[in-house]
């Protein structure tokens, strides 16, 4: 997520690169070696069900549970009693929250029917899709959030049937804390299975009965790769890559607060890229300096500073139409505003996956789901084009239209004509058949 040389020439003004990655624009490319790998075991869970998937279970995620990988309501409660009360409490709130703007959203979404013309009545709906498999990350930090943003959400939406799979992380078995966050947010039962055999799993229909008609949850490489391949049988939320966090600031901005919030994305993982842009040729250095500082206390600083060293950019624009431009051009997954004027950016922005307007927002908050917004996003500077998960991705939007006999010649003569200049016959009698009824 920087500025190729091609993006520079189309921002209006100086751009002055403090720092930018030596490398092309991709932060995670697809290997041909996970392509194969993951295309192998698709096909072999297809053909082998779960079986193949006890296997891969075993091999890969060191599985030593036997047949069974369900882990049901009453033993949910058991595996988390021991939890801190605070943990609890504050995952309460955060798949509450969630839920709660989700509901908001799904009350906008209104059905409606008008009529489009004397006799011609057209109508939308927004029906739910009938089973969503949700997959919940474990694997270097056990993401909480994410079953809020997938479970959750798609309750909200009144999807009726929702599968989850986490991967066995906890010695061997389902972390207690993600089982409290699934249960929280409206899991009945939880199956113990990691990896491309989990998301296998529930789009052939492995675990609940009934094939995924959507698979959604972050991953890693391989996860992600078998989304892609499964996309077009099933739906998906986002193809995700690293996490992404880009800053725009003034010289009014603290160094400290800006050069925090960067890191904090940047403990994702080493190839998450973090991007500032700035009016101040000063702040731009003095953010420089503070990184360097705060990585030095920084307990997963190997995994944050790998990410600043190698995808890690600064650019000092001109002004603020220029730092627009710069981050519409780069679109990034989260952008903050750290700005005298964050409104003015609200309303000219057009391309990031979530907004944090203001010193008192901060990506972090919606990573654990303390702000409700839902934290699955594009990346890859796919927010020029696609939003995030929400409410709507679980929500199929349909039209449907009933005609009168009296609207039948404003509608057929229009097709007979159209129909006859493209030489489909068929379109052409099927509409005619109506106006000879009428004559």
């Amino acid at each position: 997520m920087h500025l190729t040389e091609k993006d520079l020439a189309r921002v209006d003004g100086r751009v002055t690169v403090l720092r930018a990655p030596d490398r092309p624009d991709v932060a995670a490319q697809s290997d041909p070696a996970v392509r194969e790998t993951v295309s192998g075991m698709l096909l072999d869970i297809e053909a082998n069900g779960l079986a193949a998937v006890r296997r891969y279970a075993e091999q890969l995620d060191g599985w030593t549970g036997g047949e069974d990988f369900t882990v049901e309501a009453d033993e949910i409660e058991t595996r988390t009693a021991h939890l801190p009360d605070d943990l609890k409490r504050a995952l309460d709130t955060g798949a509450e929250r969630t839920r709660r703007f989700a509901e908001m959203q799904r009350a906008h979404l209104t059905d409606f029917e008008d009529e489009v013309v004397p006799g011609v009545v057209c109508g939308q709906r927004y029906i739910p899709v009938g089973t969503v498999g949700a997959y919940l990350p474990a694997g270097r930090f056990p993401l909480l959030a994410s079953a809020f943003m997938t479970i959750g959400v798609a309750r909200a939406a009144g999807v009726g049937q929702v599968v989850s799979t986490t991967p066995p992380s906890h010695q061997g078995t389902a972390h207690p804390a993600v089982l409290y966050a699934a249960r929280a947010s409206g899991a009945e039962r939880v199956h113990t299975i990691g990896g491309v055999q989990a998301l296998a799993a529930m789009a052939f229909g492995l675990l609940d009965g009934d094939p995924a008609d959507m698979v959604v949850g972050a991953g890693n490489a391989y996860v992600a790769e078998a989304k892609r391949q499964l996309f077009g049988r099933v739906g998906i939320d986002v193809l995700a890559g690293p996490s992404e966090v880009a800053v725009i600031a003034d010289g009014q901005a603290s160094p400290v607060m800006v050069a925090a919030d960067l890191l904090a994305q940047a403990e994702h993982g080493p190839t998450s890229p973090a991007c500032l842009v700035t009016t101040s040729l000063e702040l731009g250095r003095a953010v420089e300096r503070e990184i360097a500082r705060q990585l030095e206390g920084l307990a997963t600083r190997d995994i944050a500073g790998a990410a600043w060293r190698d995808w890690g950019s600064i650019y000092v624009v001109e002004d603020d139409e220029a730092a627009a431009q710069v981050m519409d051009l780069l679109a990034p997954e989260h952008l903050e505003i750290l700005t005298e004027d964050p409104d003015w950016y609200l309303r000219r922005l057009t391309s990031y996956g979530s907004l944090f307007l203001g010193p008192w927002s901060t990506v972090a908050y919606a990573d654990k789901g303390m702000s409700g917004t839902n934290h699955v996003l594009p990346t890859g500077r796919g927010a020029r084009y696609a939003a995030g998960l929400s409410v709507t991705g679980y929500l199929k939007q349909v039209t449907y239209q009933r005609a009168t006999r009296e609207a039948t010649r404003a509608q057929a003569e229009p097709v007979v004509t159209i129909a006859d200049f493209e030489q489909m016959p068929g379109h052409r009698d099927s509409a005619q058949l109506r106006l000879d009824l009428i004559s």
